[in-house]
């Protein structure tokens, strides 16, 4: 089957090579396009989608547009549009290819995972179904990609379906007989590879089932490297990436055997071998991403406001990238003077930058946001005679994806097939809430929907073991993806709020390690970016910069040398982000999925309504 962008370029066979080489090579059988010595290359990205297939609501389904003062005066607020939508992205792109013969379309990762249930249910195969029929060519794995292991990553790849109990734990692979192709598009993994043992253990999985092709070797990336596009003549070399820390923010499970390279390292590596196949024009698409500084608006009144930048701001209008929560600026100050842009994500933030490279020549960084709000068109002429990017030609500027087109009827019939899948699951009603429960934090960093899941896990009984019952949670504010509404609560929007499907994990941790953790919420690895966690009722604790005060547990202090039981989901447990105490927990004990502790809290306790938020003290 010819997919959409194999179309738009004409007649295409794509090969891959994963073991030595880590290709997937794409050629075009049309003759060059030479009326000159320069052709047009329309080149559109976006990142984050996250299987956003529906229209997004709330914060995530809005970017800033602008600013203006609050009804009082006294303050800025921001002007937001609503952004976002599969059915509203398809139209745009096929807007914006209007008048471009040469166009790609491109990724730079977290396609899927973290998902809304409509996607999640059937293990994001609704979303790769949707990438295909968008048109999409490339993209890069993010950490997302590997939150169902990186064997379900190489299945959405190739196709096939999981034999998964036809909707055991809320999910169906291949519902009613579908089949499931896989991905139209390449994925590319340059900097992800297999360990030894993960090596070894494929290809004994392969002896067991007959097969006798040769399994991976120690080393060999587990999907190509990256992907070379002929548009019409003009042969672009794509290198796809995730961030290097992959590990410490995935659940270990999902990259167990597998180790993740440095992000400049591989992709300076794989320069020279773009070069040997007559590739000069390179392009990263790199899971890993910055964050822009605030912006400073003046008001009507004349006054300078430092407001959340505009989605256009950054860095066409002023802005810039903060230098230290913006590891992109570093990769990118440092790939080789031969790659030619750089397409970023990760951090779900807006910005289209010069960051010179190692020659001080201009180069285009792109970021389109998240959950398709934005994309990123850019414009750049291809020398057909040094078969090169012009890069002073390299112009890119974000979209805003508004919902004031009409809907691309291909995208909107798969939505429609899969609400009707879906729909037996995401309608059960598990209770009600008497207000918003929403993910905002006080001064402290303690939020309203942060209480309420650290007590949900508190609560599970599938995590008592031995006559041991916690007596803290733990929760990730990361974990928590949406808000919830008041009113009827059902499956489906409690799942938006905890769509990762982690496994809660109760163990023992004394009071010093306790200490310890919570001291890690500012310290290490994030020192840069503090979080911190939700806990559950009955422990509270007060901290001023980065001194940890008091620590209590129903109101009687912590003991530095007791012993607690705690529980919180697997991530943190293997000491995602940068929390390495909770790997320290000993008598660990898996219990059930933290979306299942969540439901069966919210039927117990409705309707719900917050309490104070005094759990967690700033001083």
């Amino acid at each position: 089957m010819t997919s959409p962008h194999m179309r738009r370029l004409g007649s295409v066979v794509a090969v891959a090579a994963m073991a030595t080489t880590g290709l997937a090579l794409t050629s075009g059988t049309s003759s060059a396009h030479r009326p000159g010595s320069t052709m047009d290359i329309q080149l559109l990205s976006f990142n984050d989608f996250h299987g956003n297939l529906e229209a997004p609501s709330g914060s995530s389904g809005r970017v800033v547009t602008g600013h203006a003062l609050s009804a009082d005066g006294k303050s800025a607020v921001d002007v937001n549009t609503d952004a976002g939508g599969v059915e509203y992205l398809a139209t745009h792109l096929k807007q914006a290819r209007q008048g471009h013969k040469n166009s790609l379309t491109v990724a730079a990762g977290d396609i899927v995972g973290a998902s809304p249930l409509l996607s999640a249910a059937f293990h994001d195969e609704p979303t790769i179904e949707s990438m295909n029929s968008l048109g999409l060519d490339v993209t890069s794995v993010g950490n997302h990609e590997f939150d169902e292991g990186y064997k379900e990553l190489q299945r959405l790849a190739k196709g096939g379906c999981l034999d998964d109990g036809a909707g055991k734990n809320n999910q169906d692979s291949c519902p009613g007989g579908k089949k499931f192709k896989g991905a139209d598009f390449d994925i590319l993994a340059a900097n992800v590879v297999y360990a030894k043992q993960a090596a070894a253990a494929s290809a004994k999985h392969d002896d067991d089932k007959g097969h006798h092709q040769k399994g991976p070797k120690a080393g060999d990336t587990i999907l190509p490297a990256y992907s070379i596009q002929n548009v019409h003549g003009a042969k672009i070399g794509f290198i796809g990436m995730t961030l290097k820390d992959t590990p410490n923010i995935v659940t270990k499970s999902g990259v167990e055997g597998l180790e993740f390279k440095d992000e400049v390292q591989t992709a300076n590596s794989l320069v020279p071998e773009l070069r040997r196949k007559g590739v000069n024009a390179i392009v990263v698409l790199i899971h890993q991403g910055g964050n822009p500084a605030k912006e400073s608006w003046v008001g009507p009144d004349g006054k300078t406001y430092s407001v959340n930048p505009t989605y256009d701001y950054t860095c066409d209008k002023g802005g810039q990238l903060d230098i230290p929560s913006s590891p992109i600026l570093g990769i990118a100050a440092n790939l080789d003077p031969a790659i030619d842009m750089v397409v970023s994500g990760h951090t779900h933030q807006p910005y289209v930058c010069n960051i010179p490279d190692p020659k001080g020549q201009p180069r285009l960084v792109t970021s389109a946001s998240s959950f398709g709000r934005l994309f990123t068109e850019t414009d750049l002429k291809y020398d057909t005679r040094t078969r090169d990017i012009v890069r002073a030609s390299v112009k890119g500027s974000n979209m805003v994806v508004t919902r004031d087109v009409p809907k691309d009827a291909a995208q909107t019939r798969l939505i429609a097939q899969y609400k009707t899948l879906v729909a037996p699951i995401a309608s059960r009603v598990l209770g009600s809430a008497s207000t918003d429960v929403v993910r905002t934090t006080n001064a402290g960093g303690e939020s309203p929907l942060g209480d309420l899941i650290a007590d949900a896990q508190l609560a599970d009984p599938s995590v008592v073991t031995g006559g041991k019952t916690p007596t803290i949670a733990f929760m990730n504010p990361g974990g928590i993806r949406a808000d919830l509404g008041a009113g009827e609560v059902t499956y489906e929007e409690a799942f938006t709020v905890q769509p990762f499907n982690n496994y809660l994990v109760s163990m023992d941790l004394t009071g010093a390690q306790i200490k310890a953790l919570l001291t890690q919420q500012w310290t290490g690895a994030n020192a840069g970016a503090p979080k911190v966690l939700q806990v559950s009722k009955g422990f509270a604790y007060t901290y001023s910069g980065t001194t940890l005060g008091s620590v209590t547990l129903n109101g009687a202090p912590l003991v530095d040398g007791q012993t607690y039981r705690i529980v919180t989901n697997n991530f943190l447990s293997d000491g995602g982000d940068g929390f390495p105490a909770f790997v320290g927990g000993t008598d660990k004990y898996f219990g059930g999925l933290d979306i299942d502790a969540f439901a069966n809290y919210l039927e117990a306790n409705s309707p719900y309504t917050p309490g104070a938020l005094t759990r967690i003290t700033k001083n």
